[in-house]
């Protein structure tokens, strides 16, 4: 009877033993590497506040002196070291090169400049196109634009308009 309880110890010692090994061996574990990646590419948005003049007057206050009395505004968000250029179309109603706004068959004429000393002209191409520094950030920049009509056009009075389109390349 000694001999039953002892094997029977031992049977039962082997099986907890034994299933305690048979866990060890199924707990093994394997890794692998998940390799996570993105692509941005440049890209940018462009708003505009309109160039929008009070009031030229042909007879008394700009009879000698153009009209620079406004501004307006090209806005653009690109994304951060993004290098841009920044142009402004010649407008619907141009004739050569000279920008005209439109009043039925009148044709008040105009420029668009980069600088308040009306040095450079915005254009499409070469020294027209506005060139900033790369994007620093995400943030939009605002550059603005200097409006000016010539002195002494002699046109009915009316209201002149134009639509100019800004662009940027990036």
């Amino acid at each position: 009877m000694k001999t039953t309880k002892l094997t029977l110890c031992l049977a039962i010692l082997g099986v907890i033993l034994f299933s305690s090994d048979n866990r060890k061996a199924r707990a093994a574990t394997a890794t692998a590497n998940l390799a996570v990646s993105a692509t941005i590419s440049n890209n940018c948005s462009i708003t505009t506040i309109a160039v929008g003049f009070p009031a030229y007057d042909p007879i008394v206050t700009h009879a000698a002196t153009p009209d620079d009395s406004t501004t307006g505004s090209v806005t653009v968000t690109c994304t951060k070291g993004a290098v841009t250029t920044i142009g402004l179309g010649l407008g619907a109603n141009v004739a050569g090169t000279q920008m005209r706004m439109v009043n039925g068959t009148n044709y008040l004429n105009y420029a668009l400049y980069q600088d308040a000393g009306h040095a450079t002209v915005w254009g499409t191409a070469g020294a027209g196109l506005l060139t900033p520094v790369a994007a620093p950030s995400k943030a939009p920049r605002t550059f603005p634009v200097y409006g000016r009509i010539p002195a002494a056009q002699d046109l009915p009075a009316g209201t002149y308009t134009d639509t100019v389109v800004a662009t940027v390349n990036f």
